[in-house]
This record gives C-alpha cells, sequence and structure tokens, in this order.
C-alpha cells in the first residue's frame, strides 16, 4: 500500500512564487508563421504515437565550416566598400563562423573585421537553434549577438517565442527582452510565459525570468516576481508546482522545493498547510552510489488541531494536541556481486497518521511500515540468509492480539546437491528468534509465547525426465523445535516443544504429442496426464504456538502440493491422491502457447485432523449454525476435493482469455469459479471483462474479520480507448452482486498534446474499514482527480498513472 508523497512528480520546477498577479507590461512581438520556423507538418510518415502535428527540422548549413572554429566564410551577390573602410554585403548573403550562420539581404562588416550588423529579415543560426529578426549586430570574433524582433526556435527541446530584443552573450547564456517562451507548436497559444526579462542557459539546462505571467489563451493567469523552468531534462533546485486539495471544508496546500545537491543525491522539502489539522513539513532524500542506493522519508506535525474523518466509524479530534509524524528509511546494496543487504525502517505516531494525512485519489490504506535489517549471501552452492524484521501495523485501536511478531533475528541456510544419476538432496534450515510487545494475558494462548523456533528440513528424491514424462518420488524430514517463554501467562504447556515429520511425495506425468491441422494452421498438441500422491502423517500441535503460519485456500497449485500451511508452525496431515489431464496448443512455427487446459481432483484416504488448533485427535465441530463453520467441518471430513479445472486460451493476437472452475461434484455446487476476457489492440485500446464467484468460507486464511462473511459475486468491467494518440478516456465498474451495490466506479480522459497533458477521472469507491467480514461498517468515499502538465513549465496534480495500470490490467498510461 502506498503512502501519500506530498509532492507531484514534474516536467518544470519554479524558484519564485507571486502571491498575486502584478502588472507586467512585456509585449513581445506577434510570432511568424509555422513555414518561417523551420516547421515540417506531418505527412504520411508521421510516428503511430504522435502527439504533434509535426516538427522542427533544422536544414543543413548553406556554407562549409571555416578550415578553424574562428575563422569566418561568407557568400553574397555583390560587395562593396564604404567610405571607413566597411565592408558592405548585399544580395543573399551569408556569414559562417563556427557553428553560427547569418543570413540577410545586406550585411555591414566593420573596418576592425570583429562585428557585423545586418539588416534584415535576417536568420540566424546556431546547432540545434534558429532566430529570426529585423535588424542584428553580430560578434564575429565570439559568440555574443544582439536580434531585434526576434523570433527564436530551440529545435531538440521544441521551444519557441518572441522577444523585442534578443542577445546571445559571450558566455554562451541567451537574453530576451519583452519576451515570451512556450513548447506549444506554431500557432497554439494554448500557454506561453511571458516577462520582460528573460534568460536562457543551454549550458546548465534552465531557464530565469523575471516580472513573469502565465498566459492560456493569452489570458493571464498566473504571476511570479522571478520564475526558474527547465529547458531540457535534467534536475534543477527550485519550487516544484504545488500540490492542492479540496474536501468539504478542508484546504490542502503542499508547497515542495527540490533540492539537487549533487548526481547521485537530492533532496525534496515540502511544507504542507491543512486547514482543519495545521501546518506540516515533509521531506525525502534520495541517494546513489555504484553498489548502494537509498532514500528517507518523513513528515511532522505539530500539535494537530484535531480536523475531520471522512470514516462515519471514527471519531473526530482523537488527536488533537498531539504530534503526528513518521518517518520511513529504505537502503540495498551490495558488499560483492553474492553478498548483498537490505536496510529499511518505517514508523508513525499513531495507527491513523495516513487515514488522516496519507491518502489520495489514486492511493489506498497503508497498512504498516517495515522494519528489516537483511543480509543474503548467494553461492554456487550455499544460500545464506541473516535477518532481523518486523513492522509496525497501522490499526486504530491496535489490540495486543493483532501486533505482528517480530523476528530477532532469522538465520536461513539452503543448498541443493544434484547427481547426474538423478539423484537430489536438499537441505534447508531455519533458526528465528520471535517476540512481539504485548500482554500475554490478552492473547490466544498459542500466540502468548515468545521464543525461538528452529525448523530443518533436509530432503532425498530422485527425478527422472525423458522427452515423454517425467517421475519424481521424494522424502522430506520435517524437524521444528521450540523454546518457548510464556511470561506472566499462567499454562501448564511446555516451554520445549519439538516435532518431525516425513512428508512423502511421488510425482509422476506422462507427456504426448501429436501435429494438428487447425484451420490451415499447424499445432502441436499434447496430453499430459498426471498423478500425485502425498502423504504426511499427524502429530500433535496443539501446544505449539501460532508465529506465521495460516491455512491455505484450495486451488490448481494445490493438488499437486503436500503443504496445506503456509509458515512452519503448522504441518498438515495429508493422504491423498491427486490426479489431473492437461493439454496444450502450440503453434508449430513459433512454439507459441495459444491454448492450455487442465482437469483435476484430489481423492482423500483419511479425514485431515490438523487445523490452526493443531489437535490430531479432534475435528472441527460439526456445526451448520453459519457456512463459514458448516464448510470447516465439511473440508476436513470430504473424502474428495473439488474439481479444478483451468484454461488459458490467447483466441487471437488481440483476443484472450482465463478462466478457473472448483466444483464440488458431492453437493453440486461451485466453490470458485473466475473469467476474464481482455483486449488488447496495439493501438493502445484495452478491454477487461471480469466475473469472480467465492463461496462463504471457501479461503480459510488470515484473521476472522479479513475472512468474508457472506458468498462473494463480483462483475468487473474495465477499458481504456485511444481515440488518438492525444486522447485516451479510461473506465471501470466494480460490482458487488452479493450485496447489490457498486465497490468501484471510475471514469476519466487523458489529454496529452504537443505542449500540455491533462488528467481528468472520477472514482467512487467502498472502504471496508479492514473489515471484510461485514459491510455494516463500510462507507463510501469518493473523489476528483484534476492534473495539468506544461511541457516544458511544470505542472499542477498529483500522479495517478500506477494506479489507473492497477485498476485497468493492460492499460499503459500515456507518459506526458
Amino acid at each position: 500500500m502506498g503512502k501519500r508523497r506530498y509532492w507531484t512528480v514534474l516536467t518544470g520546477m519554479i524558484s519564485g512564487i507571486g502571491l498575486s498577479i502584478g502588472s507586467v507590461q512585456a509585449a513581445p512581438p506577434e510570432p511568424l508563421p509555422a513555414d518561417m520556423l523551420d516547421w515540417q507538418a506531418w505527412g504520411d510518415d508521421a510516428p503511430v504515437d504522435a502527439v504533434c502535428r509535426g516538427r522542427y527540422v533544422m536544414p543543413e548549413y548553406r556554407l562549409a565550416p571555416g578550415d578553424v572554429p574562428s575563422q569566418v566564410r561568407s557568400s553574397s551577390d555583390t560587395a562593396s566598400y564604404g567610405e571607413s573602410g566597411e565592408t558592405i554585403l548585399r544580395g543573399e548573403v551569408i556569414l559562417r563562423r563556427g557553428d553560427s550562420q547569418l543570413e540577410a539581404p545586406r550585411v555591414r562588416v566593420n573596418a576592425a573585421r570583429d562585428r557585423a550588423f545586418a539588416s534584415g529579415p535576417l536568420a540566424l543560426r546556431d546547432q540545434g537553434l534558429l532566430v529570426r529578426g529585423d535588424d542584428a549586430e553580430v560578434s564575429l570574433d565570439s559568440d555574443a549577438a544582439q536580434v531585434d524582433t526576434a523570433h527564436y526556435v530551440v529545435h531538440d527541446q521544441r521551444l519557441r517565442g518572441d522577444a523585442q530584443r534578443l542577445q546571445r552573450l559571450e558566455d554562451g547564456r541567451y537574453r530576451l527582452t519583452e519576451a515570451s517562451f512556450t513548447t506549444c507548436e506554431p500557432g497554439s497559444d494554448l500557454w506561453r510565459l511571458v516577462s520582460n526579462d528573460i534568460v536562457l542557459d543551454r549550458e546548465s539546462g534552465f531557464g530565469t525570468a523575471r516580472h513573469a505571467r502565465l498566459e492560456a489563451g493569452n489570458v493571464p493567469v498566473f504571476y511570479w516576481p522571478w520564475v526558474r523552468f527547465p529547458i531540457d531534462d535534467r534536475r534543477h533546485t527550485g519550487f516544484l508546482w504545488p500540490a492542492i486539495g479540496f474536501s468539504g471544508d478542508s484546504f490542502d496546500y503542499a508547497q515542495p522545493f527540490y533540492l539537487n545537491l549533487a548526481p547521485n543525491y537530492d533532496a525534496t522539502i515540502t511544507p504542507r498547510w491543512i486547514a482543519n489539522h495545521g501546518l506540516m513539513l515533509g521531506g525525502e532524500f534520495r541517494y546513489l552510489f555504484p553498489s548502494d542506493a537509498g532514500q528517507f522519508e518523513g513528515a511532522f506535525l505539530s500539535s494537530d488541531k484535531g480536523g475531520n474523518n471522512d470514516d462515519p466509524n471514527s471519531s473526530s479530534q482523537r488527536y488533537e494536541g498531539e504530534d503526528r509524524w513518521y518517518i520511513d528509511y529504505l537502503h540495498t546494496g551490495r558488499f560483492s556481486p553474492r553478498l548483498r543487504y537490505d536496510l529499511r525502517y518505517g514508523a508513525a505516531s499513531d495507527g491513523s497518521y495516513f487515514d488522516d494525512f496519507g491518502r489520495s485519489f489514486s492511493e489506498r490504506d497503508t497498512n504498516s511500515l517495515s522494519r528489516l535489517a537483511r543480509l543474503d549471501y548467494r553461492g554456487s552452492l550455499w544460500n545464506l540468509e541473516a535477518r532481523a524484521q518486523g513492522y509496525q501495523k497501522l490499526e486504530d485501536p491496535l489490540l495486543d492480539s493483532d501486533k505482528p511478531f517480530y523476528r530477532l533475528p532469522s538465520l536461513t541456510a539452503n543448498a541443493t546437491w544434484r547427481q547426474d544419476s538423478g539423484f537430489y538432496q536438499q537441505w534447508r534450515s531455519n533458526a528465528t528468534y520471535f517476540w512481539r510487545d504485548v500482554n500475554e494475558n490478552n492473547v490466544p494462548l498459542r500466540e502468548a509465547p515468545i521464543g525461538t523456533r528452529t525448523h530443518l528440513s533436509p530432503a532425498f528424491g530422485w527425478r527422472a525426465e525423458p522427452s515423454w514424462g517425467f517421475l519424481e518420488p521424494r522424502i522430506e524430514m520435517l524437524h521444528t523445535a521450540y523454546s518457548l517463554d510464556y511470561g506472566q501467562r499462567q499454562t501448564d504447556r511446555a516451554t520445549g516443544l519439538t516435532r518431525t515429520v516425513p512428508v512423502s511425495t511421488i510425482d509422476g506425468g506422462l507427456i504426448f504429442e501429436r501435429e494438428l491441422d487447425v484451420g490451415g494452421e499447424g499445432y502441436r498438441q499434447t496430453l499430459e496426464p498426471r498423478l500425485n500422491y502425498a502423504y504426511v502423517p499427524a502429530r500433535d500441535q496443539s501446544e505449539f504456538p501460532d508465529f506465521d503460519s495460516d491455512e491455505r485456500s484450495f486451488s490448481w497449485s494445490r493438488l499437486w502440493s503436500p503443504y496445506r500451511f503456509s509458515g512452519s508452525d503448522r504441518v498438515g496431515d495429508l493422504n491423498r491422491l491427486s490426479y489431473g489431464v492437461s493439454t496444450r496448443f502450440l503453434e508449430d512455427d513459433s512454439g507459441r502457447q495459444r491454448v492450455s487446459l487442465g482437469v483435476g481432483q484430489a481423492v482423500y484416504f483419511d479425514d485431515r485432523t490438523i487445523d490452526m488448533a493443531g489437535d490430531p485427535d479432534t475435528l472441527p465441530p460439526e456445526d451448520d449454525s453459519t457456512p463459514e463453520r458448516f464448510y470447516r467441518f465439511y473440508n476436513a471430513t470430504r473424502s474428495r476435493s473439488p474439481v479444478v479445472t483451468q484454461l488459458d486460451w490467447q483466441i487471437s493476437e488481440r483476443w484472450g482469455t482465463r478462466y478457473e472452475w472448483l466444483y464440488d461434484d458431492n453437493l453440486g455446487r461451485t466453490e470458485r469459479s473466475a473469467v476474464r476476457v481482455g483486449y488488447r489492440d496495439p493501438r493502445g485500446h484495452v478491454l477487461n471483462l471480469g466475473y469472480r464467484w467465492e463461496l462463504q468460507g471457501f479461503d480459510p486464511s488470515g484473521d476472522a474479520e479479513d475472512r468474508l462473511g457472506y458468498n462473494r459475486e463480483d462483475y468487473d468491467v474495465s477499458f481504456a480507448y485511444r481515440i488518438d494518440p492525444r486522447v485516451d478516456m479510461i473506465g471501470r465498474y466494480l460490482y458487488d452482486n452479493t450485496n447489490g451495490r457498486s465497490l468501484e466506479q471510475l471514469a476519466g480522459v487523458q489529454w496529452n498534446d504537443c505542449c500540455y497533458g491533462v488528467q481528468l477521472v472520477w472514482r467512487e469507491w467502498i472502504e471496508d474499514n479492514d473489515t471484510a467480514n461485514t459491510i455494516e461498517d463500510d462507507f463510501t468515499d469518493r473523489g476528483i482527480f484534476l492534473r495539468f502538465i506544461f511541457k516544458g513549465l511544470g505542472g499542477v496534480g498529483q500522479e495517478a498513472d500506477s494506479y489507473f495500470e492497477e485498476a485497468i490490467p493492460g492499460y499503459r498510461a500515456t507518459a506526458f
């Protein structure tokens, strides 16, 4: 889950903010037509993703360069000398010095041959630059020049503008008086920056302007006493455009300031004013070294005013007068190509911090902040890891039973040996000390202890894998030992526990192939029957703690796996035979898989007595008072699993579907079903149609409040339609058919033009308050997302592209 970042990723940045629009009298000349600005409209060869209607193309130089950069070459129709010794060139006059070329109908060169005076209309060219004007004075022994009534184009950066006077200074910078600046194509006045004094520094990659106004459609909309903006993609120190939010009677303004401290590290400082909370100071520091990288971010609010909360189930004013803050540090690096390390530390003042300050249109809840120190060695034989890990769970209030365990530390050593004969040996081992800060009397007994768990799982197997199939018998020994401490909790449970469980499996399958002709196209079809037998005896685990285990829901992969639980605290008993068959259709030419279909089921020879309680002699109670209770008993005693059907079908180059169906042939009901049809067009069009059904109690994983308290039936429709390279439309509708409500509605449009970009999206969604087992405390939230980008200057609004791509699979947002 992402945290809200208080800055906005922008194309540009500013270094002065005006509080009101001042009197700016700058009046640049009227712009020239496109054909005089090296503009070439796209013809039939326009790129498919072109958002501009043309491009700037610099023509070839009309004179060859001199033998040395300082040599001046000239061409003209006539030449004469004046009374003072000056040279007067007339007709089609061309002067070239290095990369600078002057074209004019009349040029006068002074007697000292160090200055030229041109009468227009003239064109002054430099590498990637065009300036047209009425009159010009050009230095012939430096880069200095001055052009009156100037019109300029910087080709590579797609910049253009007009100025009453343009000066090229000796240091290579350009100074423009009563000038404009824009990245819009010729003929467009969507936006431009107008200033009395603009300086463009191509060497450093930025420009500055004094007494500047931003015009949109020739209407002034903003004023700066001084503004700094980029003219290429390099980073620069300065103010970013602000992020502004409105919600009811609340006003939220964040003003980031970016510090380009060095090529390999930078920082952002963000003062933020939230009307009903107060002034917050946030920031981020990032660094990058050859073998290390990291970032630190955080924010602090002194003496919260209390604010309000959109959640009707939460009380406001809970933190009035309290300091609110969060920090999050991340570092990754390596000591050698095989030895890497990671550091992470996150903390917040309270469990509601991100509910109050960190939620935006495009982000979901931040449920936790991670803490980690890890050392990881990947050798040719051994993989070793040492870690200390935990996290702060962000809930308010946070009950002791919901607090996570810390691993302080956790040591892992794994290795695999293989022989040419097909035999192999594996060694898996882990030793972890689990700790958490709770009152042990306020948590379930199996979660009350802290202590050390040592888990060893050596395995021995053999795998034969000829072209027509495979066979793999395997035996693994799971040995777990605990040294526990219950603190002040009164219990008769032992503090030293051990458990050894053998896990035996035999997995085998055959592969049949045939050539097939379908619709005139050649395919290779396979038929792959498979059998898997697994035996795991029951062992008493009723006194074992619950540090990191959880039950798994049934799936296609579970047909072939002997493990019923995640983690190492529970090993589920199993006496099961799985059988299935799959078929694949492969294209002859490319080998690409077009269809994959599998059907399988498992039969159980014994009941499964081990659940999270760990008692091998007791089944879950036979209780049908609720669907979930009935399902727990039924799932432990059923003689066969649901029939699992899985289909992947690439119908065509653009259409594809995925289908999963788990059907209980004993009770005649579907336990889980999901189908998704997807359309992908190379032009950017996307369509997704989805349906999901899941029986209440089917998925036993997670805490009680995280498990569905009703049968889930959802319909999901999402799309993205690229009308042309400039316009995208997106939408999503997620409907909860069980409860007759919309879970999410999203509709938006994105314009991506030559000099600007706009995203406008509306979203309405259901917040479940982290309790999926009930809808009683759910509430509806909604928002409008608006983002402007003035290409070459900056933008306003928060980026939400990552959320759009997650909500609409297959969609790739157009980069502004």
